[in-house]
């Protein structure tokens, strides 16, 4: 078989998958013909299908509608393409008593080609591609991996749908492995673990994507803020400190009233011009401008390094929100480098440095990947701010520092940001959810909107480009990518209890108090088991809790000054001085090893 036509080559993967998909609609129309179909695509690790019906769909019914799948894959059923026009295509689909189908139709543009796919008894509104048979797909390697509630058009005012997920392979061995894969996935979800393991909770009446670190998550991240607030004081930023709101008119200045508005939670009515109008910022860099805009500034002032930690707000759709990865209220180690053009690729290549430091350090960059975000040019008016020539200068310098800086990318289409493109860093969670981590971002709009100025050596007044940018990102969303990635065994340097000791004796439990003030005057977290418990109890907590250090303490090592020190994965380390421990603890957290 040609390698187009492998599950290798990802067109071919996403048109396999697409086919299946309407395998999918088609089973449900079979099994319950009033039900109405919304869309269904291929994503990234499979397909879904969304879908109106009055059967509330069970795991019972997707094992019914995978075996009516099967059915339709042993048929083999041609797939035909055909077009209609405009008006005709609506009656269609009304003939059929598909709403969702005639309002997608209704909001295609005027010179669409409007399409459809006919297979069988069944056909759907569709661009394509497809395979050429349902034969092509095998019946017994499809799985059908679960049913959730899905607005349509990701609009929460809208009609509430079905959203049917599945994956299939082309041999059942790669279904078999796959489904093993997420079997462990499963258990290294940072939904799943971080809630058990008490690094965070949810409250219904506190809201979605509003999640309570609880006092692990709190400390763990707050060990991650002070630790990049260092690292980028070494190079050179400034700390700032910006209010969480700001009058509309901030917003209005910097684009984001007009471009982001349906992200922002806005406190007040925002088309009533006699009130005052606040939001909650979705970002801080219209805030952070005004350090630079606090008195004149000459060349010399360049490049400014503008760094800190924000709280942000998004209003994020309800079907989005996903534990600590996307949430409406997040933290984020965010700056703005407010520099001289000459001065762009430099200053680039610190941000990407910094960013590829903090990543390696906490162990998440080798499974990172790099997309250049680029403008769509077919959409400039209602979602771009500029022009095109300032969008084609702005992405062949950033273009251009890439390729300089030997950084291997994919491009994505309309993925900028509104005011300029940008590098993104992005992040699969253990389901292949891709995120973006961190975010590196060219911006020579805005600088000019704010009437921001400075003085070169020759004496003129020059608007000055700017890059956005982030460390180490949101902090909440890098929690549960550190969680999955080491299945809560965080290493000891970011643990939120590096040390538990272990006190066998009564005896030893009054020692046991005061090596944990020795140890805490150190700088470490420490935590004493003084419970009455079986020392073997104590351990198998202990490791269970992923607590990387555990010192157990008799009266012989009362007597000696000792601990008996064991590690979460190496098991027993022997006997040591406490001087001799603390100094095993102090190397693995200052060279910040990842165990």
């Amino acid at each position: 078989m040609s390698d187009l036509y492998t599950f290798e080559n990802e067109q071919y993967r996403r048109t396999y998958w697409h086919t299946c998909s309407h395998v999918l609609a088609q089973a449900v129309k079979r099994l319950w013909p009033e039900t109405k179909l919304a869309i269904g695509p291929s994503i990234d690790n499979g397909f879904y299908y969304d879908l109106d019906s009055e059967e509330t769909f069970t795991p019972e019914d997707l094992e019914k509608i995978e075996a009516e799948m099967r059915k339709i894959c042993k048929e083999k059923l041609k797939l035909e393409r055909f077009e209609l026009p405009r008006e005709e295509a609506v009656k269609f689909m009304e003939e059929k008593g598909e709403p969702y189908k005639v309002e997608l139709i209704n909001d295609l543009p005027e010179d669409a080609v409007i399409s459809f796919y006919k297979q069988g008894d069944f056909t759907d509104l569709c661009a394509g591609p497809h395979l050429d048979s349902t034969g092509r797909i095998k019946g017994n390697a499809i799985k059908l991996t679960a049913c959730n509630a899905a607005y349509w058009r990701g609009d929460s005012s809208r009609k509430q749908l079905q959203r049917i997920y599945g994956v299939a392979f082309p041999k059942k061995e790669e279904l078999d492995e796959y489904l093993k894969q997420q079997e462990e996935a499963l258990k290294r979800d940072h939904n799943k673990i971080g809630r058990e393991l008490e690094y965070f909770t949810t409250v219904d009446v506190i809201g979605q994507g509003l999640p309570i670190l609880l006092p692990k998550g709190a400390r763990t991240i707050q060990t991650l803020q002070r630790w990049v607030e260092d690292e980028e004081q070494k190079r050179g930023y400034l700390l700032t400190k910006t209010p969480y709101m700001a009058k509309r008119e901030l917003y209005k200045i910097s684009g984001h009233w007009d471009h982001y508005l349906d992200g922002m939670f806005v406190l007040g009515d925002p088309d009533d011009y006699t009130k005052e109008c606040f939001a909650l910022r979705p970002m801080t860099c219209p805030f952070q401008y005004q350090v630079f805009l606090n008195r004149g500034r000459s060349y010399r002032d360049l490049p400014m390094r503008l760094g800190e930690t924000s709280t942000l707000f998004r209003n994020e759709d309800s079907g989005e929100m996903h534990g600590l990865i996307r949430v409406r209220q997040f933290t984020i180690s965010e700056g703005h480098l407010v520099l001289r053009p000459e001065q762009l690729e430099e200053e680039f290549k610190g941000c990407l440095d910094l960013a590829k430091y903090c990543l390696g350090t906490v162990g998440l960059l080798d499974k990172c990947t790099f997309r250049f975000s680029q403008w769509d040019p077919a959409n400039p008016n209602n979602k771009y701010e500029g022009t095109a020539e300032q969008w084609d200068e702005a992405q062949s310098v950033m273009g251009q520092i890439l390729d300089d800086l030997d950084v291997h990318y994919t491009v994505g289409i309309d993925e900028a940001a509104f005011y300029g493109p940008k590098l993104d860093i992005q992040y699969k969670n253990v389901f292949g959810k891709e995120d973006t981590l961190v975010t590196i971002q060219i911006d020579m709009l805005l600088a000019k909107q704010f009437g921001m100025e400075y003085v070169d050596a020759d004496g003129q007044k020059k608007t000055p480009y700017i890059i956005h940018r982030t460390s180490l990102g949101c902090y909440e969303r890098t929690l549960a990518y550190l969680l999955e990635e080491y299945a809560g065994a965080l290493p000891t340097w970011m643990a939120p209890e590096q040390v538990r000791i272990l006190p066998i004796t009564d005896r030893a439990a009054e020692y046991s108090v005061k090596l944990q003030k020795e140890l805490f005057s150190q700088g470490f977290r420490v935590e004493v088991d003084e419970r009455n418990e079986k020392i073997g109890k104590k351990i198998r907590e202990a490791q269970l809790e992923k607590v990387p250090y555990m010192l157990v303490v008799g009266d012989k090592e009362v007597e000696n000054g000792q601990v008996a020190v064991r590690h979460r994965a190496e098991g027993d380390l022997g006997v040591m001085s406490v001087p001799e421990f603390a100094a095993l603890l102090k190397n693995v957290v200052d060279t910040k090893a990842k165990k």
